[in-house]
């Protein structure tokens, strides 16, 4: 580690600044990410209601078109860690910020169910991509104590884009329509890709891995991000043998791969499928549109703050006992769900299931962009987003599945709270990520297992 500071200082200003450019514009694009995969839930009464706006939509047909996107997700974020570990942090970054913007923007001209759906999957990989890379360059440019933290902040943005979703639906949806809501989700083409263009590095860490010591010296010389010092370079040669996905199948890798891998379908099932069904399910409750949709902004609303306070706890004793705590809040939540009670304690629960499902992936990610080094970090990132997406897209399919047989909301809840508890089960098995000789413990085990 850098003699000149500790796990949770700076070297200097400027490496503080940079940091904070690097987080913001993270975060920025994860709440557009978010915003992109919420507002579908908060059309889609208006999309089943309405056959003229792009045809008959059955409630299958309307889960399937909610994972379309999440299968463009899937792809984006495999595509991403299969080259991001070779191409850099930065370009990848930049190359998936216009990606899902244009597929936004062509999204809100669809004519039909058919365009629809092929243009979400296509936005879809651009957010994959996003989702992939983002936690990779947060673990890689915070000091070693605050990355749970800054990658809470960086995936908060999910939930932060339902919450911006949700408002703007409610405030909006009836003035602009369901087009104009998708037509924001295209702004960051013209408002984020530049401020990137401009202040976003690449990170010296990845750049020693790759062999192009003297261009993160000038990085580091401009922006006083500090340089990996001997140990750490020496950490980074011995750790590697290989790069990228193939890093993943070795001895020191495969296992916990597989489990966290595990824990990021269970949460991702959990997200999207309450985020896409979440509306409809209250709204066949005897909640109206409005009403329906203030659940959804209070489980959004409620993954931000639990999971901002979880991930700094988790700073302290480390991910895994708080991502299991959290999985075991979401499956208690949706259990109360059932049990009929007055509308506060309702909004509260919602509120606590949106901490253990959104807000435990949120954690999920910080676990493991910590968990690899960093020529592994990326695919192993990509790994949990791509392999985790697979149960984003059964989410929805299953929570279409249960209305379309007719099954009661209680049934749904009680599914879902299931995957909640396996999720909490998988996760007490993660292996403790292992530490190179060559470097101090302190300097790479960033993830405290218990």
């Amino acid at each position: 580690m850098n003699p000149s500071t500790t796990p949770d200082t700076w070297a200097s200003p400027r490496h503080r600044s940079a940091v904070t450019w690097v987080v913001a514009i993270a975060t920025i694009a994860i709440i557009f990410d978010g915003y992109d995969l919420v507002v579908y839930g908060t059309i889609l009464p208006t999309l089943m209601n309405d056959p003229g706006q792009l045809g008959e939509i059955s409630a299958q047909q309307a889960g399937a078109l909610g994972s379309y996107a999440l299968i463009g997700v899937m792809v984006g974020a495999l595509t991403a860690g299969a080259v991001g570990d070779y191409l850099g942090r930065r370009r990848m970054m930049l190359v998936n910020i216009a990606w899902f913007s244009i597929g936004m923007g062509l999204a809100a001209l669809a004519t039909n169910v058919t365009m629809f759906g092929l243009l979400r999957f296509f936005t879809g990989i651009g957010v994959g991509g996003l989702v992939a890379t983002a936690g990779a360059m947060v673990a890689e440019f915070a000091p070693p104590g605050k990355r749970n933290l800054y990658n809470a902040i960086v995936y908060s943005g999910v939930p932060a884009g339902g919450v911006l979703a949700s408002l703007l639906a409610i405030v909006l949806r009836d003035t602009i329509g369901w087009r104009g809501l998708f037509w924001i989700g295209a702004l960051p083409i013209v408002i984020l890709l530049p401020l990137a263009l401009v202040k976003l590095p690449e990170s010296p860490k990845w750049l020693v891995a790759r062999g192009h010591e003297d261009k993160a010296r000038r990085i580091s010389e401009r922006t006083g991000i500090p340089m990996p010092d001997a140990d750490e370079i020496a950490a980074e040669r011995a750790s590697v043998e290989k790069v990228g996905f193939a890093a993943l199948a070795t001895h020191r890798y495969a296992w916990g791969t597989a489990l966290l891998g595990m824990m990021s379908f269970s949460g991702l099932l959990l997200t999207y499928g309450l985020n896409t069904w979440l509306p409809k399910i209250m709204e066949d409750a005897g909640f109206n549109a409005k009403g329906s949709l203030s659940f959804l902004l209070v489980l959004n609303g409620g993954a931000i703050l639990g999971g901002l306070i979880a991930s700094k706890v988790a700073d302290g004793i480390g991910p895994q006992r708080v991502v299991a705590t959290t999985f075991g809040l979401a499956a208690l939540a949706l259990i109360l769900l059932t049990l009929g009670f007055p509308l506060p304690v309702l909004l509260a629960s919602v509120a606590v299931a949106g901490v253990g499902t959104i807000g435990t992936q949120v954690l999920i990610y910080g676990f493991v962009s910590n968990y690899y080094s960093t020529s592994a970090r990326g695919a192993g990132v990509a790994w949990c987003a791509g392999f985790g997406r697979l149960g984003g897209i059964f989410g929805p399919l299953i929570g279409g599945a249960l209305i379309s047989a007719g099954i009661s909301s209680q049934v749904a809840f009680y599914v879902f709270a299931g995957i909640a508890v396996l999720g909490g089960i998988v996760t007490f098995f993660v292996p403790r990520a292992r530490v190179t000789r060559a470097a101090p413990a302190a300097a790479y085990s960033t993830v405290q297992v218990s």
